[in-house]
């Protein structure tokens, strides 16, 4: 079955976990997401390129809005990660607590229906299973909902902390990608990959 309009495929806005809720770019979000990087920027600077210097509101803001776009014309998938708030309760609204990272589905081929998860947390938020959540989510959602053939996790082959997020989350290591791309200093790396593979036919349509 030929794969419709991308645009057309329904990918839920909101996803709700025991302790946090996965919300698709909203505009306005600009200056919470700024807040958290600039916290957070000493551990996000060894491996993000985007995380090389601290955001203005008004940058950050651009970065939302573009990310809301992209999510519209479902071209990348990108959710931020919010505790839930203490109002939350069953069968009511998710309420949205303190923003706490960014995670979502990128590197989007509609075809294969593959995805690759990536994730970061602000530095207070570290330690307390907030991204192998997010992550689980996520992939349930890609299986279910988006009928993914093929998830992957991919890492600098040096950042065990995001390793260990992979290997808790039921991802398989497939192997390691010598001299794959560049770090945020310029200097060949290795890239490490993991990956969650769902058995459906092929000629499965959306």
């Amino acid at each position: 079955m030929t794969t419709p309009d991308p645009v057309l495929i329904k990918v839920p806005e909101q996803l709700v976990g025991r302790r946090i809720v996965l919300v698709a770019p909203r505009a306005g979000a600009g200056a919470a997401m700024a807040l958290a990087i600039a916290e957070s920027i000493e551990h996000l600077k060894p491996w993000m390129p985007w995380a090389q210097h601290v955001p203005s509101s008004e940058s950050a803001e651009t970065v939302i809005r573009r990310m809301q776009s992209d999510f519209i014309l479902r071209r990348d998938l990108v959710f931020q990660i919010y505790a839930q708030g203490p109002q939350a309760r069953s069968g009511q609204p998710a309420q949205l607590g303190e923003l706490l990272g960014g995670s979502g589905l990128h590197r989007v081929d509609w075809d294969v229906r593959r995805f690759e998860i990536g994730y970061w947390l602000r530095a207070s938020a570290q330690g307390h299973g907030y991204v192998s959540e997010a992550v689980q989510l996520l992939a349930d959602m890609a299986f279910t909902q988006l009928r993914a053939r093929r998830v992957e996790i991919r890492m600098d082959d040096r950042n065990l902390r995001s390793r260990a997020v992979a290997e808790r989350c039921g991802f398989e290591f497939e192997g390691v990608l010598r001299c794959d791309g560049l770090g945020v200093d310029g200097e060949s790396r290795d890239t490490r990959v993991y990956s969650r593979i769902a058995r459906i036919k092929a000629s499965a349509g959306m």
